[in-house]
């Protein structure tokens, strides 16, 4: 089942001389984690803001369970949850204060808020004001906000930008359970990490056009050969060489080296979704 489905999608902003998004085109299915990579400018926040329904003066088809968004109703807002990159909160209020708020707007019954702010390690710091909190703990109680209303469709906003390791992992580990639940996720970010751990597929876009969409592992696949560095000892001076993969086994100084034990190191270097995004358009994501 569809999810989304985006055709042909046009927008300008009335400032602009030129189109921000031109002639877009891509579908998610349920349960896919659908991630959009591009650098700064490219588009992705305004591709967002038209699937959240927050821009309507678009041309072409944007539908989300199967209702043109440019038409949907304050309903449309009982079934996403949105994460934004730079969360926005009551900053006189504490963190708990914020949750039960945001949970009075819906028609249904939310998740416990304590719950939530225990599973992302906000819990001792829930009767704090807000305006304390650092970035990252902000990232964290925006994040919690979005899956207040158990959401069928969530918008993750560089989920985990400013959060250290630790947090980052929870976040991610919390992002898979939601898919495991059945859960539609649409991922933007710049972190090539996030998007080849956590996405089904990805969207490369610039200059608000897409370049490609496919599953990072087939990316992987359809790329150039990998390349492997190796090093050996030569009469006692370190030899280093670098020899594409699938030229290992025909390679007379590799297969000398393997044969006399003289290999003092080797390893693969395979292309990363950043590589291939730069083969691909010349840019690099950040």
């Amino acid at each position: 089942m569809k999810v989304i489905d985006v055709r042909n999608v046009y927008l300008k902003y009335p400032s602009s001389k030129e189109a921000t998004i031109k002639g877009i085109s891509f579908d998610v299915k349920q349960g896919e984690i659908f991630g959009f990579l591009g650098p700064s400018g490219a588009g992705k926040s305004t591709l967002q803001k038209i699937l959240t329904g927050t821009l309507r003066n678009y041309r072409g088809s944007v539908r989300v369970f199967e209702t043109e968004v440019k038409h949907r109703t304050s309903n449309y807002y009982e079934n996403i949850g949105v994460d934004f990159e730079f969360p926005n909160f009551y900053g006189k209020f504490t963190a708990i204060e914020n949750l039960k708020y945001f949970a009075s707007l819906y028609s249904h019954k939310t998740a416990d808020p304590m719950e939530l702010l225990k599973k992302v390690g906000l819990h001792h710091d829930a009767d704090k004001l807000v305006s304390s909190y650092s970035k990252g703990m902000k990232m964290r109680l925006g994040f919690v906000r979005a899956l207040l209303h158990d959401p069928k469709l969530l918008f993750l906003d560089e989920p985990t930008s400013g959060l250290d390791p630790a947090n980052a992992r929870i976040l991610k580990e919390m992002i898979l359970e939601e898919k495991r639940n059945g859960k539609t996720i649409i991922l933007t970010t710049h972190n090539m990490h996030d998007a080849e751990e956590l996405c089904d597929r990805v969207a490369f876009i610039v200059e608000g056009t897409i370049k490609a969409i496919d599953a990072p592992h087939a990316m992987h696949k359809s790329s150039a050969d990998t390349k492997v560095e190796y090093s050996y000892l030569d009469k006692g001076k370190e030899i280093q060489r670098v020899c594409m993969l699938s030229d290992l086994g025909t390679s007379v100084e590799f297969q000398c080296a393997l044969k006399n034990a003289a290999l003092t190191s080797i390893h693969s270097k395979e292309q990363t979704l950043e590589d291939m995004f730069i083969a691909l358009t010349g840019r690099k994501l950040q």
